[in-house]
Order: structure tokens, then sequence, then C-alpha cells
């Protein structure tokens, strides 16, 4: 089905591959079901012929990429890095480290199900679980398999977390956004909305960032297949909030969905959150989930630390969330 191209690291191996996903078929902003699949292999993989690893599948955040965090291209994180270093200095147990390249047409599916953008959640938690199983020396089981993600991938990490703690039973988010409704492109302006003006790919294309998120949060949450050349529908129209299309993205929010994943929830072995302080409305959208799971009595970590969205991500990799899930997922 696909061929790996191999790239030595210091410690781990580091393979990209192309998995073809079916459940990303004919989505209609034309991006192709083969995506690039970045997998780590921990460095006594080559050497330990019979051993069988546990698996954390890491999903990247909006305008990244799986090359940008495993390595090839030069980024804010290099993750071979902080787990080669964390195996060698005994701080994290070794894994397998799989992260599909979810950069899109909009430069983020938002990991969900749309016929705008593909059925993430399927491709993640069905297909691409499957074929790693398939190809690689995996213990394929849920007690040995995590999610995790930063920004738009923490989202998805949650999101297809508690939709099937049969595949996962373990769940880590990093600085998740869209916890909560986004109200910024809702509110009433003179004219129309920014986002509503980009009319083709080229203006897309040099959009400002916010712009672009509202624009790829309705592909993924307001798919419209009879509204080409994006096949979505905008939350405003000539300045005024289109009330339904409001309703779509307010449900796929994630703490909107919160009450109806509370059993599921429950049945993870492990759940856990953070944001830093100065990434201030990430921040107060964590503290939001913590009360509620409080309230409904979920065990869970959550913290708030000191940082922005990106300046401690690979710090609070090697010193929390790798011990997280050395903790929880089964080894042989």
């Amino acid at each position: 089905m696909t061929q790996a191209q191999a790239q030595q690291n210091p410690g781990g191996v580091l393979e990209r591959v192309k998995v073809h996903g079916k459940s990303l078929e004919g989505n209609l902003s034309g991006d192709s079901p083969d995506r690039d699949v970045s997998v780590y292999l921990p460095p006594s993989y080559a050497s330990s012929a019979g051993k069988r690893y546990p698996v954390i599948y890491m999903l990247h955040g909006f305008t990244d990429s799986d090359d940008k965090w495993m390595g090839p291209t030069k980024h804010w994180i290099n993750l071979p890095t902080l787990l080669d270093r964390s195996a060698a200095a005994g701080t994290s147990q070794e894994f397998i480290v799989v992260m599909p390249n979810a950069y899109t047409r909009f430069h983020g599916s938002m990991y969900s199900s749309s016929v705008t953008t593909g059925d993430w959640e399927s491709y993640v938690a069905k297909e691409l679980v499957a074929w790693v199983d398939g190809r690689y020396r995996t213990l394929a089981s849920r007690e040995s398999r995590g999610i995790a993600g930063h920004s738009m991938g923490g989202y998805g990490a949650m999101r297809i977390g508690m939709k099937h703690p049969d595949v996962f039973s373990s769940v880590y988010l990093l600085s998740p956004c869209c916890l909560a409704p986004t109200r910024g492109a809702a509110q009433p302006t003179e004219g129309p909305h920014p986002a509503q003006l980009v009319k083709n790919d080229e203006e897309f294309q040099k959009a400002p960032f916010g712009v672009k998120a509202v624009i790829a949060g309705a592909a993924a949450w307001a798919p419209n297949p009879k509204n080409p050349p994006f096949y979505l529908d905008m939350p405003t129209k000539d300045g005024t909030p289109q009330p339904e299309v409001l309703a779509r993205l307010t449900a796929n929010a994630l703490l909107t969905q919160l009450d109806q994943y509370i059993y599921a929830l429950r049945q993870l072995n492990g759940f856990a959150f953070d944001a830093g302080d100065k990434d201030a409305g990430i921040a107060e959208t964590v503290r939001l989930m913590h009360a509620r799971l409080e309230a409904y009595g979920v065990p869970h970590q959550s913290a708030i630390y000191e940082g922005d969205h990106v300046n401690r991500v690979g710090v609070r990799i090697e010193t929390e969330m790798l011990p997280f899930f050395s903790k929880l997922l089964r080894r042989e």
C-alpha cells in the first residue's frame, strides 16, 4: 500500500509513509486520501526483533504538519529529539509514535467528520490504527494505545478519544483549541465578515490566521455540498449572524458535547490536559472543562502552567505527557 522512507535519528528511527484513507475518499475539498504519516520507532526497535511496543497517536495543530513536528522540516518543536532524550534519560518508556499529516486545503482538518474535509475521525481511529498494527510490532489493544495532540490536535485527540474509548485507553491534550464555541466570527459587523470575502484558494492563502481558522472550522462543522467553491456555510452573511450555521458550529465544541460522553470518559484509564497561562482563551476553557469534569466526578489531571501557546509545549511533553503515558499504557 505504501513505501516507507526511513530517516535515521540519534536513537530512534523515523519513517515517513503514505497511508490511504477510504474514509477520506471523495472529500469535496479535493485533498488526497493518500496521507503522509510519520512513524517514530524507538531506539530498541531494530535490535529487539521479538519486542512489541505501546503506541501514542499524536495529532498536530492548525497550519502545522507531521514533517514539522517530526523533524524533516525545521520548526519550533522536534518530537523525535524529545522522545530520544526522554528514553535515554530514563524519564519515560519507549513508544512507537504515529502522526498523520492533517494539513489540508484549509490548513487543517479539525480531525472531524465532514463531506467537505473527509471523515478524519474514522481515518485516525479505525483505518490508521489498523494499518499501523498490521505493519509494526505494536501491542494491538486499547490498553497499550494512547492519543494526544496540540491545539487543533488537542481538540482532535479529545473528540476521537472520547468517542472511541474502545480504541484508546488514555488521552492527553496540550493547549487544546475549540473546547468552547467561538463567537468572534459571528459578531455583527458593518458589511460581510472578512472570512466571507474570501472567494478562492489564492485569497485563502493570503488571508490572516484567524480568517483561515474560521473557514477551516466551517469546512469541518458546517459543510454544504451545494455551495462551491469551498462547500461550506459561513456563520455570518453580510454582517448578520446565521443562527442555523452557528448552531452547527456550537454543536461541535467539545464543552457542548461533554455531557453526552461522561460515561465514555469514565472508561478511560487516564485523561489529562493543560495550557499556558498566557494562552488566555484556551486556559479559560481548560479551567471550565476541569470544573465540569469535577462536578461529574470524572477522574482527570488538569494544569495551567507559566507559558503561552507554544513556548513550553516541548517541556510539558517531556515532563508530563510522556511520563503520563509511561505510567498508563500497558507494556509486555
